[in-house]
């Protein structure tokens, strides 16, 4: 998910992650400025036509693409005129264009009680100031009494790591709490657990989503994350904005469980937390960070919650079209982005309210549909080719998620899903940011895309803040299908004018100014050259994977190899 983006990039951090030196083996600038020669031809992608259909998407007339609103069926209408204009067939369910998605909006309106109890104290707190909670269950009321504390050090159960830190521990009806990031991150090279996980690159059970799920795989009842800036990638701020708000796929009860209650609790109510129950939180880290860790109810603390919800339900939709293979219909490339932004805020100092979101993710949509449009206008393809315009990735990624629920294109047979979210504006690169690693054979499939531009590749710029679990593509990769995210602003381009320095500069600028806020508009100065490379890379990729019968793989280095693993017969 991208919407905590915005602070968990300091402005410093990020230029001084961005300022990696070039490749010394660094390509022409020449050869890397060859988009600029992309028209409206058949042939290639058009920057002309990406900024033509942002400029329309990013319109007041669009509301801002807020699922559920009048902007929701103005964008669904649009995305199915272009569909069809480009000569797409409807991919959705039911010979249609769309795939329903029903959200549930829960809201916490009426905090009764919230506090911490021991034989010697009660510890209340705050909503927004000593913790953030919200429920995924759509019910008006909730009520935790005298539930035991279990902390559970970093939560994870990883078998193919030799990690298990539950033990025999029971969850059934308790509050979890647990540490944020993975075990190993910010350790010593010479620590015992270094590399264990991902060091400072943040593997899936370092995420709360992960952590929240587990509990509730174990019957928690409520499940809480210690908030930690440099761990978590963003301050208190940011894991405490819109305190009580939550947006989940309602559920027909055969989806996954959820907790009652999920958040984050600040360090310094987790301390106090600690002092009550007669430990001490430095030493627990220290302690969690050994794989003979086991979790333990922390003795006398006892959880008590009584909150009223608001809830309601908004129907929306995910818009599919498709390119039918020739030879091997059944089995799919996947390409995707979301249709979705934020709607209408409070009026900005111009006195704007709609949110447009121009690069995020409208561009995103725009080369998509490109690749569609020089796909369908090329020879016939063996393989289908999949284009998927998701709803509510800013709420959750629930778009992606309802549909990766019940797939209508099967995921063992799903070849790959290659993501578009959030374009290079700022002119053709020498590189393209690699969002993730270890995790496909997509990464070297890229590499080769890569240098057939005359460019090269580049790790993203802060890995620590796993960037690769918050973009629609994870609904699908968690589930095993190798993926490849393009996302401009994970790491800064190395741009063929200002190189390193300027595609940093870039990033900054509008991650401080445009993202997530009314300013995120289409822009007649944009230079799409660059993002006209990444759609090309995408393009490329595609059609090379649509022409073949391979199957990547999911590296061994993958958290979801197993998964990929266990539907191998369908890939006979």
């Amino acid at each position: 998910m991208i919407r905590t983006l915005i602070s968990s990039i300091g402005m410093a951090a990020l230029i001084a992650a961005c300022s990696q030196p070039s490749d010394p083996q660094e390509s022409d600038p020449a050869a890397a400025s060859q988009p600029d020669a992309a028209t409206t031809e058949t042939t290639s992608v058009s920057t002309e036509n990406l900024s033509d259909i942002v400029r329309v998407l990013a319109s007041d007339e669009f509301e801002g693409r807020a699922p559920g609103t009048p902007g929701e069926t103005k964008t669904v209408d649009y995305l199915i005129e272009k569909f069809e204009e480009i000569g797409l067939e409807p991919g959705g369910r039911d010979g249609g264009w769309t795939d329903p998605v029903t959200l549930v909006h829960s809201r916490v309106v009426d905090l009764r009680t919230l506090n911490v109890q021991s034989s010697e104290t009660t510890l209340d707190m705050r909503q927004g100031r000593d913790i953030a909670i919200s429920s995924a269950n759509p019910r008006e009321t909730i009520t935790i009494e005298n539930a035991p504390i279990v902390f559970v050090g970093f939560g994870a159960s990883a078998p193919e790591r030799g990690w298990d830190d539950y033990g025999d521990v029971n969850l059934t009806g308790k509050v979890a709490l647990f540490l944020v990031n993975d075990p190993d991150f910010g350790v010593a090279e010479d620590d015992p657990v270094a590399g264990r996980f991902g060091g400072n690159r943040m593997t899936y059970y370092g995420r709360w989503a992960y952590k929240f799920e587990e509990a509730a795989r174990r019957g928690a009842a409520a499940a809480l994350v210690i908030h930690e800036t440099e761990a978590a990638g963003y301050g208190w701020n940011v894991a405490a904005s819109g305190p009580g708000d939550n947006y989940a796929v309602a559920s027909d009860g055969s989806g996954k469980p959820s907790v009652d209650l999920q958040g984050w609790l600040h360090l310094d109510m987790a301390k106090q937390w600690m002092e009550a129950a007669g430990q001490d939180l430095d030493a627990l880290r220290t302690a969690a960070r050994s794989e003979d860790f086991e979790a333990f109810a922390l003795e006398g603390l006892t959880f008590n919650a009584d909150l009223r919800l608001e809830v309601e339900r908004i129907e929306s939709q995910n818009v599919l079209g498709k390119i039918t293979g020739t030879e091997r219909p059944d089995e799919t490339i996947m390409l995707s982005g979301h249709w979705d932004a934020y709607g209408k805020g409070i009026a900005d100092e111009q006195g704007r309210t709609v949110m447009p979101g121009a690069n995020d993710d409208a561009l995103g949509m725009a080369g998509i549909m490109e690749i569609a449009r020089v796909l369908k206008a090329g020879e016939p393809l063996e393989r289908t080719v999949v284009v998927a315009a998701w709803t509510a990735e800013e709420s959750g990624l629930l778009g992606s998620e309802a549909y990766a629920q019940d797939p209508i294109y099967p995921l063992e047979t799903t070849v790959a899903n290659f993501t578009l979210d959030i374009l290079n504006t700022a002119g053709p690169a020498k590189d393209v940011i690699q969002v993730g690693e270890g995790q496909s054979e997509l990464e070297e499939m890229m590499a080769e895309a890569a240098d057939a531009q005359g460019r090269y590749v580049s790790p993203e710029g802060l890995p620590q803040n796993g960037l690769f679990y918050r973009a629609d593509h994870f609904s699908l990769a968690r589930r095993g299908v190798p993926v490849i995210l393009i996302m401009g602003i994970a790491g800064g381009p190395d741009l063929v004018e200002g190189g390193r320095e300027a595609g940093a500069e870039w990033v900054a600028g509008y991650i401080a100014n445009r993202y997530h806020n009314q300013n995120d508009a289409w822009d007649p100065d944009w230079d799409l050259r660059g993002a006209a490379q990444d759609v090309e890379l995408i393009l490329d990729m595609t059609r090379s994977l649509a022409n073949s019968t391979k199957w990547p793989a999911v590296k061994d280095t993958s958290e979801f190899k197993d998964i990929r693993d266990e539907s191998a017969d369908a890939r006979d």
